[in-house]
Parts: C-alpha cells; sequence; structure tokens
C-alpha cells in the first residue's frame, strides 16, 4: 500500500549486533593470517624451523646435510670427526658433539651472522648415523651402521649371532653420548641408539 514503508524482516537492534559479531569475524581472520604469514617469513630468517632429528644429539662419525638458502658453498655434507667437531668453509671449525641438529643450526647462525652472512637461513639434517660397536661373544665384533628402528637382537644377528659361550637375553651397553661411560643392562629387544658400545657377555656355567 502506497504511504506506508516497507516492513523489515530484523529489527534495527538485531542487525546492529549482527554487523558487530560479522567485524569481530573479521579482526579474528585478520589476525590469524597475519599470525600465518609472520611464522612462514619470520623477522630473522636464520632458522627454517623444521630440521630432522631435533631431538636428537650428535656425536662423533656423525654425515651431516647442511643447506644454506643461496649458498652453494657452505651447503654440502660434513663428517664429525673423533673429537666431534667438523670444518665449514669461512667460519673453519665448529664444535658440534653434544648437540640437536636445531641447535648446530643456532650455532652456524651466530658463527656467520653478521660478518659473512646478513640473514643466514639453515637447515640441518642426520645424512648418515654414527655406528654401533658390538664386542665380546658374538662371532663378528666391532662397528657396524645403524638403522633406525633395529633391536640389540638385530644387531646380534647382523654380526653372524651369539658365540657358544654368549649370555642370551640380555647386553651390556654404554651409550655414545655419555661422557661417564656408564654401562646398563638392557633386554635384546630394547632398540639401539647410534654410537651404542654393546657387549654380549659370556655365561658363567
Amino acid at each position: 500500500m502506497r504511504g506506508y514503508p516497507m516492513k523489515l524482516t530484523q529489527s534495527w537492534p538485531a542487525m546492529k549486533s549482527l554487523n558487530r559479531l560479522h567485524l569481530s569475524l573479521l579482526v579474528v581472520l585478520l589476525m590469524a593470517a597475519g599470525s600465518a604469514i609472520a611464522q612462514q617469513s619470520p623477522d630473522r630468517g636464520e632458522i627454517i624451523h623444521g630440521s630432522s632429528d631435533d631431538g636428537y644429539t650428535l656425536g662423533p662419525r656423525d654425515k651431516i646435510k647442511i643447506s644454506v638458502f643461496n649458498q652453494d658453498d657452505l651447503s654440502g655434507e660434513y663428517v664429525l670427526d673423533g673429537d666431534g667437531r667438523f670444518s665449514m668453509p669461512l667460519i673453519g671449525s665448529v664444535q658440534a658433539e653434544g648437540l640437536s641438529p636445531a641447535d648446530l643450526q643456532r650455532r652456524l647462525v651466530d658463527m656467520l651472522r653478521p660478518d659473512y652472512l646478513v640473514n643466514p637461513r639453515i637447515f640441518i639434517e642426520v645424512a648418515n648415523y654414527r655406528p654401533y660397536y658390538l664386542i665380546r661373544e658374538v662371532l663378528q665384533t666391532g662397528a657396524f651402521p645403524y638403522v633406525d628402528g633395529m633391536t640389540y637382537l638385530t644387531a646380534i644377528a647382523i654380526a653372524g649371532g651369539y658365540s657358544y659361550r654368549a649370555k642370551k637375553h640380555n647386553v651390556y651397553v654404554i651409550r655414545g653420548n655419555d661422557l661417564e661411560r656408564v654401562e646398563i643392562k638392557l633386554s635384546v629387544d630394547e632398540k639401539v641408539r647410534p654410537g651404542d658400545i654393546i657387549r654380549v657377555a659370556e655365561r658363567l656355567f
């Protein structure tokens, strides 16, 4: 009918409340997007997060792969020597033993910045783990390549099995990163760790 305004489907207070809700959602979305961008492009930019084996501590004879963004001369594979060190262009000798890959990343960033690189971006992964060692009552003693997930029983089998004097079911192990060299008794079903020195004891009778 002429002379009367069209009837609104929602009241004015309800529309204002709805607009406020839309505005709040928009603010939350913008903040989340800003946070995501900040994570993808960190201000410092020196460490590429997600490096493998962050819980693993490096030691002698580990081979590591270092990738330095846009720096082919610095990138490559490095083997830690008997003292847990390796030599890298520009910065020379680097002590890596006892550090996780993430710890080593931070150390390299500090050594490269700012004298050599303004904003170094580094990724480190373990290319080859250090070997484990078998001694005493197995058919073949010495160093063996580490395989992730293997048990002590598997390690003994790789060495040709037990000698006829061997005490089975348990092994005595010195962890590769244990500076105090404490020997611990473990089941043969436990998992080998890189650098383990594994002793198979002799039966008493």
